[in-house]
């Protein structure tokens, strides 16, 4: 069964002035999808993702990421949770499982504001990517054979790739990829792939 796929991520510090260009450095790590090369969407919480948003956004993937974050950067607060939407390109198998295509996929980037929430980023950290589901990754209701192995690792490069680019780019203090069954996804990988005929 899949299960949503997230990437926690602590700085060492998180100060309100600090929230923004560490956010606008992820984004700039991050490989766009060809097809929807900017920002999709942007939204503004105060104090809970439950409450009403303080402002919304849509941009049909146009905006650059210096766009979306000036823009969020006029509701600067601590208490204030940033909803920002992208998406990046992965393998995917066509529905008879034969052929392989590039497709956009979504991903969002949360982040937390030290008062967010009473303290959210503690435990999600002070910002959360919900990568979309790990099946994208893992392709367990596929059989492997050589290409699919090969478009599963190319999925999982992408991945790789990007969250070494934020360690070395980003000042990360600590990351954790997570998924919602608490499995171990690089485990799963491995007993994915030991099982290629």
């Amino acid at each position: 069964m899949a299960d949503s796929l997230y990437l926690n991520l602590w700085f060492s510090s998180f100060s309100e002035a600090e929230m923004m260009p560490r956010l606008l450095c992820l984004l700039e790590q991050f490989p766009f999808s060809s097809a929807y090369p900017g920002i999709g969407y942007m939204s503004v919480h105060g104090v809970s993702w439950s409450e009403p948003e303080l402002f919304e956004q849509s941009f049909d993937y146009r905006a650059t990421p210096e766009q979306a974050v000036a823009l969020a950067s006029e509701f600067l607060h601590d208490d204030n949770g940033y909803i920002f939407e992208a998406a990046w390109d992965l393998w995917s198998p066509s529905e008879a499982g034969k052929a392989w295509t590039k497709r956009p996929q979504p991903v969002k980037f949360l982040v937390h504001g030290a008062r967010f929430e009473d303290g959210a980023w503690e435990e999600s950290g002070n910002i959360q990517l919900d990568l979309g589901l790990d099946s994208d990754f893992l392709l367990e209701g596929s059989d492997l054979d050589a290409l699919s192995e090969m478009r599963i690792k190319e999925n999982i490069e992408t991945l790789v790739s990007f969250t070494s680019a934020l360690e070395k780019d980003c000042g990360i203090r600590a990351r954790l990829l997570w998924s919602e069954s608490e499995e171990n996804l690089a485990q799963k990988l491995i007993a994915r792939l030991q099982r290629v005929n």
